[in-house]
């Protein structure tokens, strides 16, 4: 497991400390992740085909930072930062940077000559739209970006954002497939969400657009004008769909794919006994998925906390972990990550398998089993993906026992997300979400009541409405004592431990890659599968 993210300083007289420690980060070059050394000097050249089961609905990150884009869209498009296994920060488009003693004012000095891959130059004025338009459209930027009152750009290199109050997470937040900067001039004045520079994007990174065949491929090919100079070092990277995970293994073994995600996990044990093949599965630190049940409390049914938690009750984990995941994934007992040791409290989070106690709850709540054994029926949905759709399978399996008809709700993602943040056409969702790097960023999103009112993707699709939790969480953003802000935390975690709007169930690795030995320097910085695949390289197979 990745190094866990150091807390901030305890009192606000220690942030001019963190602004000068950021600077002395800031003058450390872009290096390469601490895999293992290769064997040999890099090779430049080939075709790297990589290979997942799902399409993404768009290839930039700034609107919709679903996984599948993110992996896409980083090694097109680019952020201020880079982080290391430790979580420092290092250079990308921003070559150094200060913060304020009082928190409020980051002052970012610009990465100079760098060029769009349509020719452009890179400025500050690319920054500041892509910072405004992460506020008003990201799924994340309404929290993470909250208080960002303005962007003053006092010339083309120097980028300035401006906030309204601390935002102790906010040097997180920047990297390329959580925060990409975008060229504004793509954009216009035209709204974020429609630009063509979704599906056809012009970035800075190492490698530029080529070609979108739906239902088949997309085609990105190596920059030669990249501002890092010797990379990248592929010429080209094929991102081929195949639905049918088994396929996905059976064109590993073959060697007709070189990386794959997705691939079945029954499979893994049988590759990881072919010499040609490796897997990597380590836990992404940045994302800190997990996967959670989400009850759509506008289901008179489910707003009964006795039902939710009855439900809860009949979902044996560790059985879960087994027969679903392979054994590749943890009981999770909080929706913050037991990794950030002093913001984590699981206490009020009990719910061990019981049937007679689930039973119990159901009667209790006034839901007796008809004549048919049936007490009620619900709606289900889940995220794609194999394991996800095994776990809805699971899930409804498990609720049969206790007199609760389970209907699965089959589709893709768009289908999904239309369910479950705008048409509301679900009563449980098995949901794959990352917690991320703070929770303020990754964790309050889940309960955020503003998503109640207005809905945005990724986030409260439970339209969970508690003033108490949302007033915490409000604190917790702008708190700069550690000490404050980690009991904010564990305050909301036993309310809604207690309440239990949305039952964390297991965690799990971002995605599991499989690739072919002849593969080098896969992953290249702390976002795993969204990082920019500059490094990789294709030893000649003879």
């Amino acid at each position: 497991m990745l190094a866990v993210i150091a807390h901030l300083p305890s009192a606000p007289h220690m942030l001019l400390r963190r602004s000068l420690t950021y600077l002395v980060f800031a003058f450390f070059p872009v290096s390469s992740w601490a895999q293992s050394a290769p064997p040999v000097k890099p090779v430049d050249g080939g075709t790297l085909t990589y290979v997942s089961d799902i399409e993404p609905p768009g290839l930039v990150s700034l609107q919709d930072t679903n996984t599948r884009i993110r992996n896409i869209s980083a090694k097109i498009t680019e952020g201020l930062l880079r982080y290391d296994a430790q979580f420092h920060p290092q250079p990308l488009l921003a070559t150094r940077w200060s913060v304020s003693p009082d928190g409020l004012r980051y002052t970012f000095n610009l990465r100079t000559g760098v060029k769009w891959h349509d020719g452009k130059d890179f400025t500050s004025a690319d920054v500041r739209f892509s910072a405004l338009a992460q506020k008003s459209h990201g799924p994340r930027g309404r929290i993470t970006l909250a208080n960002l009152e303005r962007v003053d750009t006092p010339d083309a290199h120097t980028a300035v954002l401006v906030l309204s109050k601390p935002a102790p997470y906010l040097l997180k937040a920047l990297s390329s497939a959580e925060f990409p900067i975008v060229p504004a001039h793509r954009y216009a004045d035209g709204d974020p969400l429609s630009s063509n520079n979704t599906t056809a994007p012009v970035g800075t990174g190492p490698f530029i657009f080529e070609q979108w065949v739906r239902g088949s491929h997309i085609v990105l090919r190596k920059n030669p004008n990249y501002w890092r100079a010797g990379t990248p070092h592929l010429d080209r990277i094929i991102f081929r769909f195949i639905p049918d995970p088994a396929a996905i293994s059976a064109a590993l073994e073959a060697g007709e794919v070189d990386v794959a995600t997705n691939v079945n996990l029954t499979d893994l044990d049988r590759l990881s006994k072919n010499r040609a093949l490796r897997i990597e599965d380590t836990y992404d630190a940045y994302l800190n998925n997990a996967v959670f049940l989400e009850y759509n409390l506008e289901n008179p049914i489910l707003a009964k906390r006795e039902v939710r938690h009855a439900i809860a009750h009949a979902i044996d984990r560790k059985a879960l972990t087994t027969t679903v995941w392979n054994k590749r994934a943890e009981i999770v007992d909080s929706p913050v990550p037991k990794v950030f040791t002093k913001y984590y409290d699981d206490s009020t989070f009990k719910y061990p398998p019981d049937l007679a106690r689930a039973n119990q709850l159901l009667d209790q709540a006034g839901y007796p089993r008809q004549s048919n054994g049936t007490r009620f029926t619900l709606k289900a949905i889940n995220i794609p993906g194999a394991a996800q759709k095994k776990s809805a399978e699971f899930l409804r399996a498990s609720l049969a026992r206790i007199g609760i008809r389970v209907d699965l709700l089959d589709g893709d993602l768009p289908t999904y997300v239309k369910r479950a943040y705008t048409a509301r056409e679900f009563d449980i969702n098995v949901n794959a979400l990352g917690r991320l790097y703070d929770p303020t960023v990754g964790v309050q999103r889940i309960y955020w009541g503003d998503a109640a009112k207005n809905p945005l993707i990724w986030t409260n699709a439970a339209h969970y409405e508690n003033s108490q939790v949302d007033g915490l969480f409000r604190q917790a953003s702008t708190e700069v004592d550690d000490a404050r802000r980690a009991a904010y935390f564990r305050e909301i975690q036993q309310i809604v431990g207690r309440e239990l709007p949305v039952y964390p169930l297991v965690t799990v690795p971002s995605a599991i890659q499989v690739y072919r030995t002849h593969v080098h320097q896969l992953v290249n910085s702390i976002d795993l599968t969204a990082g920019d695949l500059a490094d990789a390289w294709l030893q000649p197979r003879n």
